[in-house]
């Protein structure tokens, strides 16, 4: 295959996989123990799928044109600082895990992979939507934070400040997502991964 197809062909499969990541996060599941702006979806099972198939690099490109195609069907509330943050927070388990399984290729590597990246989504979610997030989102919607945090409490009753909102919505929300996300391509991506290397 010349140089250009290989070209074309990549880039394709990236469109493909964004596309298919964008309608995916549409089916979103709300959670009995967060407020109702938390709902999980599972588009980083197809990011890290296109990563883990094509590269970090795709990865990347996959998640961030996932993010604007939603930016030009449905446009942001939050002056894109919560379309920032799904990127940083997205690229933080998709990212380790495909940087890792790039440089030795093996199902160990896959599973120790996503292990970290669990656990960076994990550390990195708390802390942008404690320092980023929860103020923004209290500032765009002319709410204060204590409208917020009631919100959680309504759901949670250990929720009686924004560290616990993190502490007991938005880490077992992310810890969740991407438990759930990594089953997903340790089902998935073996039977996919031959469409991927075409």
């Amino acid at each position: 295959m010349s140089t250009q197809k290989s070209r074309v062909n990549y880039l394709a499969k990236i469109a493909i996989l964004s596309a298919l990541a964008y309608l995916v996060h549409f089916f979103e599941i709300p959670l009995w123990f967060a407020p109702p702006f938390y709902k999980i979806d599972f588009s980083e099972a197809i990011v890290l799928i296109g990563a883990f198939g094509l590269g970090p690099l795709a990865g990347i490109l996959i998640e961030a044109l996932k993010i604007v195609l939603n930016l030009i069907f449905t446009g942001t509330q939050t002056a894109f600082v919560g379309e920032a943050a799904n990127l940083v927070i997205g690229l933080s388990y998709v990212l380790p895990a495909a940087i890792i399984y790039k440089h030795n290729k093996s199902k160990r590597t896959a599973w120790t992979g996503m292990a970290i990246g669990i656990v960076s989504i994990v550390i990195v979610g708390a802390l942008l939507n404690y320092f980023v997030l929860l103020p923004a989102y209290s500032y765009f919607y002319h709410m204060p934070m204590e409208a917020l945090v009631g919100m959680g409490a309504a759901v949670n009753k250990a929720v009686t400040s924004a560290f616990t909102l993190v502490a007991f919505c938005t880490v077992p929300f992310n810890l969740l997502k991407s438990v759930l996300c990594t089953l997903i391509v340790g089902f998935l991506y073996k039977r996919v991964s031959p469409l991927l290397h075409r």
